[in-house]
């Protein structure tokens, strides 16, 4: 039986995830509070669209919804397996999950052992959120859950885990049209999903926008997935028939209104509902015309190279800034403020600079070493397979 469909893989859409994940990693740094007391000026970073940045994790979860749908939504119900999908997304993200947070429990531990020998000297939180409970709910994938009141550990892997419970929920989805034989049950439910979350967000949470994550943040990326699920149906009825600069104002036109929705949502904070909405619109539209400058412009070297490696960038960063904000303390206020006075930011962008390269370089090594060959042992311990049926398979 055939349970898994290679999709048809559109390489923009990946280079708009890697796009999307560095947009992340700037709005962490802008937003880093302990960076902000040693920065003299942070000069074009401390923009209204960095601040928003946080909207791109709604632009992940529709992209998860489109690239899962083609993989999984075939003509023939009976090719969806559960227990292989479940493996399959098992395997994808908890490899690099497990190393992020063991790496973050590293950290922990090293910390507090040069504290108890006198090296180093901090005042304790007034509520220590790298727990045991909380580790334990991190390592469950459970921080979107309302579990817990708080982000811990890792905190961007908070996605995550609203990704992986939302993946059993597609998966009751294919199985309830497979049940009934019937593939239009799949875009119904995916209808009644996206409506039925929208309204526990505004009516049962009572949430004012989309910046929500240990909240039930499952209900957030419900929302957009099924989204996205709904934006691969609607690709395959549209006909492409438009001419070429009316493609294009499509692609560009939804790229520049998802920038300015960014942008002011801080402002504006009901129009981040929109948002999902416009992403569709802009990974559908380089679906449905892969030939305009826009989707071309995307399948750069350098852009594919980051849309790779745009799992890893996401997970890494946070530890990569733990470490910066250490750096930057010990080099001191007074320093930055000297480098400041040369150019006003300087310190800021080249500390950014650092920072950026300090994420693609460990994301780098860890696409190699822990992301791809971890989904492969994690795949095979979940999904034991004949020596030959492996051998053909790969």
């Amino acid at each position: 039986m055939v349970v898994h469909k290679p999709k048809a893989h559109y390489v923009p859409l990946d280079s708009v995830r890697g796009l999307a994940a560095l947009c992340v990693v700037v709005h962490h740094f802008v937003g880093s509070e302990t960076l902000k007391t040693v920065l003299p000026s942070r000069a074009w970073i401390d923009v209204a669209f960095f601040h928003n940045s946080w909207l791109f994790v709604d632009l992940f979860f529709v992209l998860s919804g489109i690239v899962i749908s083609m993989s999984y939504m075939q003509s023939e119900l009976s090719g969806f397996d559960f227990r292989d999908f479940v493996a399959r997304r098992i395997a994808r993200i908890y490899p690099l999950h497990l190393a992020t947070l063991l790496a973050f429990l590293s950290f922990r531990l090293m910390k507090l052992g040069l504290v108890a020998v006198g090296v180093l000297h901090f005042v304790p939180p007034e509520m220590p959120v790298n727990n045991y409970v909380s580790f334990i709910v991190n390592l469950l994938l459970l921080q979107a859950s309302g579990v817990i009141g708080y982000i811990s550990w890792n905190g961007p892997s908070w996605s995550i885990s609203a990704e992986f419970y939302t993946y059993l929920v597609f998966a009751a989805v294919m199985l309830a049209a497979q049940a009934a034989r019937n593939l239009r049950m799949v875009y119904a439910l995916s209808i009644l999903l996206v409506v039925g979350s929208l309204g526990i967000i505004l009516f049962v949470l009572g949430m004012e926008s989309l910046d929500f994550h240990y909240e039930f943040g499952i209900v957030r990326c419900i929302l957009s997935f099924f989204l996205g699920v709904l934006t691969v149906r609607a690709v395959a009825i549209v006909r492409p028939g438009a001419s070429p600069l009316l493609q294009s104002a499509v692609q560009i036109g939804a790229a520049v209104t998802a920038i300015v929705i960014v942008s002011v949502v801080g402002w504006v904070p009901s129009i981040s509902f929109v948002a999902p909405v416009v992403f569709a619109i802009l990974l559908g539209s380089l679906m449905l015309f892969p030939n305009c400058p826009l989707p071309v412009l995307l399948t750069a070297k350098p852009l594919v190279w980051l849309g790779k490696r745009s799992y890893s960038i996401y997970m890494v960063h946070a530890l990569v800034l733990v470490l910066l904000e250490y750096f930057a303390r010990g080099v001191g206020l007074a320093r930055f403020q000297s480098l400041d006075g040369l150019m006003s930011g300087l310190p800021s962008s080249l500390l950014l600079a650092v920072f950026i390269a300090a994420v693609l370089a460990l994301s780098n090594l860890t696409y190699a070493t822990i992301e791809v060959p971890g989904s492969r042992l994690f795949l095979g311990l979940l999904r034991p397979r004949p020596a030959k049926a492996l051998a053909a398979a790969e």
